[in-house]
């Protein structure tokens, strides 16, 4: 349930800012005097000038068991985060500096430096649920790797394929349909069976295939949304497959992609699930809110209510709890 701030002592308050961000290197001299500005002075920073020293800045910083932790990121930053926080009593601060920053706008958290940096000051406390993928198999490590927004294989693989930084700094948000229609000019349909081990649904074998997806949080690929009633604290998971289909099928899918309404298509099947297992008949790449982690067969759960994070008093996010209460 949304609770309020805790009265933070600023230097229990730590930062970490990926400079190698789309926004990071830009910004990294602004988020201090933002940050000062909303009474955290002496919140400590820490600057991360590259991806492979992103993982064990965070593991030393919560070494010492911060009340916030702020991420200065994308989603993959923010991912990475969420992965060590879960189930601790340490919030989360979201300053979203990447190309899509899919998790805060799920959550509403606002995009400007300044707005982002104040609603760390002055927003609620909500829990939201973490997805969680591991890949079985004699081949394949058995860590379960988190995923806040969308975890998928088919179309979405390609995609990540060609979204590299250069694309992301010269196109910004507009990269990601453009790496979509170079990937759907080379894709090739593909099968999957689909396994309930809970029970709540029966094994769908599909052919033909486009994409899978498993949707933990509301929004992906630069502002799509999993479905109409997607949620990031309902403690489910939205699972849909998307049929080849013919070009005009594809066209009034992609209609529909912003609100969701797409998984009502003919071409599309979709249930809700707390636990899914999809295989492939040859192994195929998993992306994890845009990083190729896995590769099938992998296992699908819900960790809920893993996380605790600030969000704007005005967010309409993560209310599941509260409704239920």
């Amino acid at each position: 349930m949304p609770s309020a701030p805790p009265d933070l002592d600023p230097s229990r308050v730590h930062v970490v800012l990926n400079s190698a961000s789309r926004r990071g290197a830009a910004l990294a001299g602004a988020v201090r005097d933002h940050l000062d500005r909303a009474g955290l002075r002496a919140a400590r920073i820490h600057a991360v000038p590259t991806g492979a020293e992103l993982v064990p800045t965070l593991d030393r910083v919560l070494e010492e068991q911060p009340d916030l932790l702020v991420v200065g990121g994308g989603d993959g930053t923010v991912g990475a985060a969420a992965d060590r926080l879960a189930g601790t009593r340490t919030i989360l601060g979201v300053l979203p500096l990447g190309t899509a920053n899919d998790f805060a706008r799920t959550l509403q958290i606002p995009t400007g430096l300044e707005e982002a940096t104040r609603t760390l000051a002055t927003g609620k406390v909500v829990d939201v649920d973490l997805g969680r993928a591991r890949g079985y198999g004699p081949d394949t490590a058995s860590l379960a790797l988190p995923f806040l927004n969308v975890a998928s294989l088919g179309l979405s693989v390609a995609v990540t394929e060609r979204l590299g930084p250069r694309l992301k700094r010269r196109l910004g948000p507009l990269a990601y349909p453009a790496a979509t229609l170079a990937a759907y000019r080379h894709h090739r349909p593909f099968s999957a069976r689909l396994e309930f081990p809970d029970g709540d649904h029966p094994t769908m074998e599909l052919d033909d295939l486009l994409q899978v997806a498993v949707g933990n949080g509301v929004h992906y690929g630069g502002g799509q949304t999993v479905s109409p009633t997607a949620s990031v604290d309902d403690h489910t998971l939205d699972v849909y497959a998307i049929e080849r289909g013919r070009l005009r099928d594809h066209l009034s899918i992609a209609r529909f992609l912003k609100d969701g309404s797409f998984v009502e298509h003919e071409r599309v099947h979709h249930v809700l699930t707390r636990r899914v297992r999809v295989h492939t008949a040859e192994r195929m790449g998993v992306n994890l809110d845009g990083e190729v982690a896995l590769r099938t067969p992998v296992d699908f759960r819900v960790e809920r209510n893993a996380l605790h994070v600030v969000v704007p008093q005005h967010s309409t996010a993560a209310v599941k709890d509260a409704e239920a209460a």
